[in-house]
């Protein structure tokens, strides 16, 4: 099945809309940290974060951003043909500094060959006015999503997973941010803790509704040396299985309007760090099996919502 025969929209035929061709997104660690790990907000960061972006070579952290991208391109783009690139601000809170210091790394990232645009993750309790209008004034000369987590949309699970932050700071910063000619994207975990189907399609809803461009969908995973392996060492944690996740993710797109960009439908992780579920660890599966799910649902995105219209 095609990205346009797709039972929902798909990031990367947004991006051939807009581009022409096939891009790719290059993960960075810029070295920022997290106000929720430096005692700022809080310590310890959410009880599933193991600490800067895994999906780097440890190496990586000695290089600059610069060094990152040109390094990563080299990698990417004879094996896979592709020729542009999103350079993808990821580890920890990527507006987390004063907008001098975030203008001079957003700037040099831009200065790579082959970068079009850039993806910068973050949190709501990072994004003042201040850095709003410094990433407002890209959206001038680049492609520029804004990528706020948030993973539920519920008080008691945002306090048990130690967010630091509530759902309602979440809607003042997009708010904020909306209107600014960039993008906005918000990361949802399905299956945390205490968290019922209601609990989970009420996130949707809630979503769905705030005029947002994207959502990236993770479930829950239990990977090494975080606080919620000592608690899954301490209590039985259900996690979900394939097939109960996979029929929750093509719900959860039917409660989402059809406007809405799915950036990612499962999480991933390095079969070295991840303890479970391990059944994630072949995601090209788990996406066949939710795009069979919607097939054989005859269901499409947007459908508990509206009419389709793509």
């Amino acid at each position: 099945m095609n990205e346009i025969a797709k039972r929902y929209y798909p990031f990367g035929h947004h991006l051939r809309e807009v581009f022409g061709e096939k891009v790719c997104k290059i993960v960075i660690d810029a070295g920022f940290n997290c106000p929720n790990r430096d005692g700022k907000v809080g310590t310890g960061g959410c009880i599933y974060c193991s600490g800067g972006s895994y999906y780097l070579p440890d190496f990586y952290k000695n290089l600059s951003v610069r060094e990152q991208l040109i390094s990563s391109i080299a990698n990417i783009k004879n094996r896979f043909h592709v020729n542009k690139f999103i350079a993808y601000f990821q580890a920890y809170s990527n507006t987390y500094a004063a907008a001098d210091k975030l203008k001079k790394i957003y700037d040099e990232a831009l200065s790579v060959d082959g970068i079009v645009g850039l993806s910068v993750g973050t949190r709501p309790d990072c994004l003042s006015n201040n850095i709003l209008a410094l990433l407002e004034r890209y959206t001038e000369s680049t492609y520029l999503w804004l990528e706020i987590g948030l993973q539920s949309s519920h008080a008691k699970t945002l306090k048990f997973i130690n967010r630091g932050h509530t759902f309602e700071q979440f809607a003042n910063a997009v708010g904020r941010a909306k209107n600014r000619g960039f993008k906005i994207c918000t990361h949802v975990i399905l299956g945390l803790p205490g968290e019922t189907y209601k609990d989970m399609m009420e996130t949707a809803k809630k979503i769905g509704k705030m005029g947002i461009d994207g959502v990236k969908l993770h479930h829950l995973q239990v990977l090494k040396n975080t606080p919620l392996e000592k608690i899954c060492r301490r209590k039985k944690i259900n996690l979900l299985d394939e097939t109960r996740y996979v029929k929750l993710v093509c719900d959860f797109l039917e409660y989402l309007p059809d406007n809405i960009m799915i950036q990612r439908m499962v999480g991933d992780a390095p079969k070295d760090r991840l303890i479970a579920p391990l059944w994630s660890l072949n995601k090209t599966d788990i996406i066949k099996a939710i795009d069979a799910e919607m097939e054989k649902r005859e269901a499409y995105q947007g459908a508990r919502t509206k009419k389709k219209n793509f």
